[in-house]
């Protein structure tokens, strides 16, 4: 079957189009095509994502990227081109969640197709799965399965005992990795989004010094829970940031003093994702290990999670491309939701936008 796939959860409008076929252990999806449209240069001015613009931005581009991607698939849009549509319906920022769903409930009363509505983060969860282009399957997954969730909007430990069944163990009582990232960023003047240009700098200095002359704490470390805090550690580097300038105000000129701070603050942020990870593994005996999310791209959180893990438990990284937000995701989980549910299929009017909705 034919599968279009939305996602404008946040200031990525993509849209997908797959063949998809099999059971939920031995799926095969085959890209036909893959579009997407970043929004990061109309958001920079407001150094994060300004909700009213993400809607109008969404409106303007779903149109045009389904025409694109229908021309990619050589799909006729007059005709009914596809057999299913699946869309994120949360959690994200609401006003730009309804855009892609009234898109998709639009083409469904056009098409006379069905429309499973996806939940964003279970997208991130089977993108270690996908591929950006060609034919993939879904790879045979050993249970129990541990998720790190970590993105600018969330940071969760996802325990899955069996297929898709999900059990939330551990999150932020905050603010997310992602979000923590961006806004320190902020504090030494660095664009939107923060997170690459914080890794870019830490990554400058790490090679020759590995710890940073500054030191930053590691919130919730060693509570016995796997929760995460990442307010108080942002509130740090605040702090810090702060003293410097009032000894020097041009300190952060000085951009050895910036990569410096960069290195502290990541180190700090990584090793608290690593440590509660690292618990859980060995807590619940987690026999694959997913990590997914923007965050999942960082250099350095990967090369210390690979380090816990080891032979303990297999570890599952989506390709750079699909580790931020992208439609194939959330057309493979709108895919094995429909097969688990038996091909039954929400009502039109009863898919809303939630966006604090939860795994």
């Amino acid at each position: 079957m034919k599968i279009l796939s939305i996602e404008t959860s946040c200031d990525e409008t993509g849209i997908s189009i797959m063949e998809a076929k099999g059971g939920i252990k031995d799926a095969s999806f085959k890209v036909l095509a893959n579009n997407a449209s970043s929004q990061i240069d109309v958001h920079i001015p407001y150094g994060g994502v300004f909700p009213a613009l993400a809607k109008r931005e969404h409106i303007k581009n779903l149109p045009i990227i389904l025409e694109k991607t229908l021309k990619e698939a050589k799909l006729d849009k007059k005709e009914k081109p596809i057999d299913l549509i699946a869309v994120t319906y949360g959690p994200g920022l609401e006003p730009a969640l309804w855009t892609g769903i009234v898109f998709a409930k639009e083409l469904a009363d056009k098409w006379k197709v069905p429309v499973i509505p996806v939940n964003h983060m279970e997208g991130h969860m089977v993108s270690p799965f996908g591929k950006e282009k060609g034919t993939f399957k879904i790879l045979k997954t050993n249970y129990p399965v541990l998720s790190l969730l970590v993105s600018g909007g969330h940071t969760e430990l996802v325990l899955a005992k069996k297929v898709m069944d999900y059990k939330i163990i551990g999150q932020t009582v905050d603010d997310a990795v992602g979000e923590a990232f961006d806004k320190v960023a902020r504090m030494l003047g660095l664009p939107y989004p923060g997170g690459p240009q914080i890794s870019k700098l830490a990554e400058e200095v790490r090679p020759k010094e590995k710890q940073s002359p500054f030191s930053l704490p590691r919130p919730m470390l060693h509570t016995k829970d796997f929760n995460f805090s990442y307010s108080g550690l942002k509130t740090a580097v605040l702090y810090l940031v702060r003293d410097l300038q009032k000894e020097n105000p041009n300190i952060l000129q000085n951009e050895k003093i910036k990569s410096q701070i960069a290195l502290e603050f990541e180190n700090a942020a990584v090793e608290c994702l690593v440590h509660k990870t690292k618990k859980a593994i060995e807590q619940y005996k987690i026999k694959t290990l997913i990590v997914a999310g923007g965050v999942a791209a960082n250099k350095h959180l990967k090369e210390e999670i690979k380090k816990i893990t080891g032979k303990k438990a297999k570890l599952l990284l989506p390709a750079k491309e699909l580790s931020t937000d992208n439609s194939l995701m959330i057309g493979i989980a709108g895919y094995l939701n429909y097969i688990k549910n038996k091909k039954k299929v929400p009502r039109l009017s009863s898919i809303k936008a939630t966006g604090n909705l939860s795994l």
